[in-house]
């Protein structure tokens, strides 16, 4: 099992988490004045996919032609592959603690401003997640 977030976890005094196993078991390490509070990896790391996916649960139909339609194949066959992707999201996170993120897209995640952000107790507080703006909003 892999800390799937690690490198992108901050507490609330902006430093970085460290990373620790417990009996095989990833944890996220906070340092509460001195005092370092191990927090399940796997638990923290379901919170952070949990709210970066919520925008998707009942939206699945309305994405999948959308996204078809911008890879330029909008055929029906195309479409329920990326339906059944988006509604497989619980595989996803299975497949991601297996495997965890390539550094390459930890590396990009965090230029683009992706950060998750825990309290002291390790409770997922805010997630940091770049946007896309249209181009005619800007000044």
């Amino acid at each position: 099992m892999n800390a799937i977030f690690y490198g992108l976890v901050f507490d609330e005094t902006d430093q970085l988490v460290e990373l620790s196993y417990v009996g095989g078991e990833p944890c996220y390490v906070i340092n509460d004045q001195g005092f370092m509070r191990h927090i399940s990896a796997a638990e923290l790391d379901r919170a952070i996919f949990d709210q970066m996916t919520a925008h998707v649960k009942g939206n699945e139909d309305f994405l999948s032609e959308q996204t078809a339609k911008m890879m330029g194949q909008d055929d029906p066959f195309t479409i329920a592959v990326i339906r059944s992707q988006l509604n497989n999201q619980d595989k996803q996170f299975e497949e991601m603690q297996q495997k965890g993120l390539p550094e390459d897209v930890k590396q990009y995640l965090g230029m683009a401003g992706f950060k998750a952000v825990v309290d002291f107790r390790g409770e997922l507080k805010e997630l940091l997640q770049p946007t896309v703006s249209d181009p005619g909003d800007e000044e």
